[in-house]
């Protein structure tokens, strides 16, 4: 519908009429020139210049065409199918053919009078609706969530939800439809009579363990309908893809509603992942026996340092160092002595040198070991240690002095230290213990040395450093100028009945100092050690040229191996200066992986594994919650439906005249002048004066 309008008053037509006459008058009233032709030219010609200038002059009136735009909108009605494994596990295989035919068909029916969207959901939610029911998850939530976001501000006519009522991923359906605001008609899938089952229920661990350490797992086992019935809960370990079973526990069924908790123990005895099974022997008549196993992975980390306290002979920091060392469950600690010492340095972590080099041990082979290996250590400074050799071993700290005199010295701690926090009550305590026995000489500390502690001599402070951390030759080191700190510890334990604040002092020093930095020039690792299997295995790689910086110019292969060695080969995608793989989803199981990289002529490798672990959530709760359906139609004013029913929902619908179309109407105005029609109105007026002066010859 349109309309015309003007943005000055009507009778200013008029004016524009007049106009156009008059302009017609004073050209061709009078004119002589076209006396001889037909009496009617000099009209026809006035008619079409009066026209032409009314036309103008009506536009210069800035006129406005205002035109009526209606618009109907369908009701958008939304079909929402759930399809987890629960979901199907309930139909027989002709019975799941005759609800997709329902259901299709209730699909075809309503898109004939609504805009009908179709949506899949479990864990995720799909568009249109999948026939393959295969989903690990059930989440009704999510399915309600997306609903809002995407047609909150539609005409959402009814949402109609076809589910068992099982959840197992994300919150409450029920809290979710309260912000939704549409009608919910739920038809209601599955069986809701509890049947005869035994359920492994849940599984609780922790994703990491340490070697060597026992980690706890907590088990809830649920029966329904088995009162007097007896199992067995059987621990295995699965390795090389057979199960060699940990622990056998019996479990007394005494009523149909059964649940317990049990809590077992295991050792972590191997690094890496590894995979272990929960499983319930089955009962008579028993449902279903998938949800009587559950599979979970534990990685067992090696993260065990082997230290080695090397000492001139004995004495009693020796015996000090080691029982503090000795706390730290990642740490291996191994004393020797420099005079029959046969190991490799080599074959260690840290090694702490006590009073060497000496007067009688120069120990040049293990000093240049402990330089080429990169192998971070820490010297303890005493009456024996050699300070010649010592300033040669090392550039974090120059005493100048003969080492036959020593000072008795305390501490002060350094207050601008920063490699490492201390705690206040470490940092009041620690000045208040005996002196120790420190090198006479004169001390120059390397500037890029961090102190920790200076010596206290007497009532005087003095610059020279007692602990200081830092690098000589681009390895870790330590420095303590001073034997004796067993006294240390015994004033400890004197003071509070125990060593916490000597072992966290020399305890955070060591491990500063055994910490190593990753200076591998080729990195290869999973995004996560242990992935879902309806997850991606994605990885990440890093590569460094000589100094160490990071660049992606070569390409970088990935073959990972399954637990039968079948292999599957990768090549990474080149990001700005790193490297990227979506490896897509694998089955499960533990699998092991390589990269390789070529730099400069030079192959690089890099290993490690990871493991993919089955979701189970869907085999622990076979009962449908046609309860939680009732809830969502009734509070949306819907209704609950069966398959059966469905054929009637149509009618429903249109019989409860709650989902109706929506008319929206908008105004739209603009310029007629923008009106090409218009331009060709007044081209054809001029070509037509034009052509009848032209052919009766006058312009």
């Amino acid at each position: 519908m349109n309309n015309l309008t003007f943005q000055y008053p009507t009778w200013f037509l008029l004016l524009c009429v007049a106009l156009g006459a008059a302009y017609a008058l004073i050209l061709y009233f009078r004119d002589r020139r076209f006396q001889e032709q037909s009496k009617w030219l000099n009209p026809i010609l006035g008619i079409v210049r009066g026209v032409l200038v009314t036309i103008v002059a009506i536009l210069l009136l800035s006129p406005l065409l205002k035109s009526i735009l209606v618009r109907t909108q369908k009701p958008i009605i939304v079909i929402a199918q759930d399809v987890s494994e629960s979901t199907k596990a309930a139909f027989s295989e002709a019975a799941f053919e005759t609800y997709q035919t329902q259901l299709f068909d209730l699909t075809t029916e309503l898109s004939q009078m609504y805009d009908v969207k179709t949506y899949s959901f479990g864990s995720q939610v799909k568009e249109g609706i999948d026939s393959v029911y295969a989903d690990k998850a059930s989440n009704i939530s999510e399915m309600l969530n997306y609903t809002y976001d995407l047609y909150s501000n539609q005409n959402l006519g009814a949402v109609i939800l076809a589910t068992d009522g099982i959840y197992n991923q994300g919150n409450n359906p029920i809290y979710s439809n309260s912000k939704l605001q549409a009608t919910i008609y739920t038809i209601a899938l599955g069986d809701t009579i509890p049947k005869k089952d035994l359920i492994l229920k849940r599984v609780f661990h922790n994703k990491i363990a340490y070697l060597g350490d026992q980690f706890a797992v907590q088990i809830d086992i649920a029966a329904q309908n088995c009162a007097g019935k007896t199992s067995s809960l059987n621990i295995s370990k699965i390795e090389n893809g057979k199960a060699r079973v940990l622990q056998t526990l019996p479990v007394v069924i005494n009523q149909d509603n059964f649940f317990t908790t049990r809590e077992i123990y295991l050792e972590a005895d191997r690094p890496g992942l590894q995979r272990y099974r929960i499983a319930l022997t089955g009962i008579s008549e028993e449902a279903s026996t998938e949800n009587n196993v559950k599979e979970f992975f534990i990685d067992v980390l090696d993260a065990r340092q082997k230290i080695l306290i090397l000492a001139n002979a004995p004495h009693p920091d020796i015996a000090a160092l080691k029982q503090t060392l000795s706390n730290n469950k990642n740490y291996e600690v191994t004393t020797a002595y420099s005079n029959n010492f046969k190991d490799k340095v080599s074959d260690y972590d840290f090694v702490v040198l006590h009073q060497l080099p000496s007067k009688t041990q120069a120990i040049s082979e293990i000093k240049a070991a402990l330089i080429a290996q990169n192998i971070p250590h820490f010297f303890i400074l005493g009456t024996q240690s050699n300070l010649s050799a010592f300033n040669q071993s090392q550039s974090l700290l120059t005493i100048r002095g003969d080492g036959r005199n020593t000072d008795d010295v305390q501490v002060i701690v350094q207050p601008d230290f920063s490699l490492f926090t201390l705690e206040d009550v470490i940092l009041q305590n620690v000045r208040q213990f005996p002196p120790l026995q420190a090198p006479f000489g004169d001390y120059q500390a390397n500037p890029e040395a961090n102190v920790l502690l200076r010596q206290r001599i007497g009532r005087i402070d003095t610059p020279r450093p007692l602990l200081l951390l830092g690098e000589s030759n681009g390895v870790k080191i330590g420095v303590l100028a001073g034997e004796g700190i067993w006294k240390w510890r015994l004033f400890d334990y004197l003071q509070h009945d125990n060593h916490d604040i000597f072992n966290a002092l020399i305890g955070k020093t060591m491990q500063y100092v055994a910490l190593k930095e990753d200076k591998r020039r080729f990195r290869v690792s999973p995004n996560q050690n242990i992935t879902d299997e309806n997850e991606n295995v994605s990885f990440g790689a890093e590569v460094y040229n000589a100094s160490y910086e990071r660049i992606n110019t070569p390409d970088v292969n990935l073959v990972i191996t399954d637990e039968s060695n079948r292999n599957y080969t990768f090549l990474f995608d080149k990001t700005e200066t790193a490297y990227r793989l979506d490896a897509g989803i694998l089955p499960v199981g533990n699998y092991t992986f390589k990269g390789t990289t070529v730099l400069n002529g030079e192959t690089l490798i890099a290993e490690g594994q990871f493991s993919v672990q089955p979701i189970q959530l869907e085999q622990y709760e076979t009962t449908a919650n046609h309860g939680l359906l009732r809830i969502l139609s009734e509070t949306s004013n819907g209704m609950l439906l069966y398959p059966e029913q469905m054929g009637n929902l149509a009618q429903q619908l249109q019989a409860a005249g709650k989902v109706k179309p929506v008319v929206y109407q908008t105004t739209q105005t603009r310029p007629i002048i923008e009106l090409k029609w218009i331009f060709f109105l007044l081209l054809l007026l001029l070509t037509l004066e034009w052509f009848l002066r032209r052919y009766f010859g006058a312009y």
